[in-house]
């Protein structure tokens, strides 16, 4: 099934990734001794320096508060922060920068959806749709309205290898169904949802629909517009950029529509002692000082990947995704969970005797880092049978020996616990 990410008519350009790896800083440096293999990129992704310099040029030339100043550096900050704005807008492919919000993050940019929509839209009764490979960020802002306002979840089921049938999704779909919020693609088996044909029959029983970009923005180049969801989250730190700042589009008629989430200044129309209007979005939801520096950031990091390449990155990915698998296969120590078809490079594994955190532990003194637990999809763990798995995750700056360091390392626990 296809994910609908945006496709070039013409081949990307092979990335140069001993070059690009030069681009970031902190792979220069050990661990434990040995070089750094990095793996845990669906948590969150190394900066390269085209980040960390917008960041501390911002910081050290043209910091000041954005939009209401009228001084020299204030207008510097506006023009950056807005300038990272239209950035997101360019690359979500949104009509506008009006529909692009900053929030702190995606489970912020999930929260605000979820916090309007249950003012008014949503109440007892009313049904919202998720799947069982959800992230807890678009599991808990549901089941509030599910404790606060009666609001009823249904669950789509998925396969062994996380995709999603059509036919089953459109069985759950009642005269009280209101919502659908689904992962464009899991952060556990990185299979990707039909995010166009979701969003489609989602519309055409009258509801409207969100996806959890945090792992689907990383991995393909999204057309908001192509798929017409109406919302789409993605936060910063998984798309080389800073922590505290995400993206939530929607669609700019419903963002009106929808009341604000947090109070304060920039949000405001107009402010009396007995009444007080809103501001129209996006600054209707982007109440107080917004996270300018990060902004500016993620706007590096945006532009950083558009430079490289989106479908670049992501024919590299695909490329280790398929080296790192046929290695894993040889190893009938190991199970792999998760084998969808154009599958993201997020690899979910157990090794025969030995509990995640501890093969995570053992490693990480090789100086391989993936990441172990529940991934913060327990209802997806209930799913596949399993507690816990260790995750191995790749970015725009692995490489082939990366995955034979991962293999080296399996092989060390196995000799440990079998």
């Amino acid at each position: 099934m296809s994910a609908n990410f945006r496709q070039n008519e013409a081949p990307a350009k092979p990335l140069d990734v001993a070059a690009l790896r030069a681009e970031f800083p902190i792979l220069a440096r050990e661990a434990y001794g040995r070089p750094l293999v990095y793996l845990d990129n669906a948590a969150s992704a190394q900066k390269p320096r085209a980040v960390i310099d917008a960041m501390t040029a911002a910081m050290e030339t043209s910091y000041a508060n954005v939009h209401r100043g009228l001084h020299l550096l204030s207008n510097e900050a506006t023009a950056a922060y807005e300038a990272a704005r239209k950035t997101a807008q360019a690359f979500l492919g949104a009509a506008s920068p009006d529909e692009i919000i900053f929030t702190s993050g995606g489970t912020d940019a999930m929260n605000l959806v979820a916090y309007a929509l249950g003012v008014d839209d949503i109440g007892e009764g009313d049904e919202i749709i998720l799947s069982l490979m959800e992230h807890h960020s678009n599991i808990v802002p549901w089941h509030l309205l599910r404790e606060r306002k009666g609001a009823v979840l249904k669950w789509l089921d998925i396969s062994d290898d996380g995709e999603i049938d059509l036919e089953t999704y459109k069985a759950l779909f009642t005269s009280n169904t209101k919502f659908v919020a689904i992962s464009h693609m899991s952060n556990v088996l990185g299979a990707p949802a039909p995010a166009k044909e979701l969003a489609r029959i989602a519309h055409e029983h009258d509801a409207k629909i969100m996806f959890d970009g945090c792992q689907g923005a990383v991995h393909g180049a999204v057309d908001v517009q192509d798929i017409d969801c109406d919302f789409y989250a993605m936060t910063g730190h998984k798309l080389y950029g800073p922590t505290g700042v995400g993206v939530l589009y929607g669609k700019k008629a419903l963002l009106n529509a929808m009341p604000p989430f947090k109070g304060g200044g920039e949000m405001i129309d107009l402010v009396t002692t007995e009444t007080v209007t809103y501001n129209d979005a996006p600054h209707r939801f982007e109440a107080g000082t917004p996270p300018i520096l990060e902004a500016i950031g993620l706007g590096a990091a945006l532009e950083w990947m558009r430079g490289k390449g989106v479908e670049a990155i992501a024919a590299h990915e695909s490329q280790l995704n398929a080296h790192a698998l046929e290695e894993l296969a040889k190893l009938n120590f190991v199970r792999v969970y998760g084998r969808a078809a154009a599958k993201a490079p997020i690899i979910a594994f157990t090794v025969d005797g030995a509990h995640p955190h501890d093969v995570s532990a053992i490693l990480d003194r090789t100086g391989v880092a993936v990441r172990a637990g529940h991934h913060c999809a327990q209802p997806l763990m209930k799913r596949l049978g399993v507690t816990a798995t260790a995750r191995a995750s790749f970015a725009a700056y692995n490489t082939h020996e990366d995955v034979d360091a991962l293999i080296a390392g399996l092989h060390k626990c196995h000799e440990m616990f079998s």
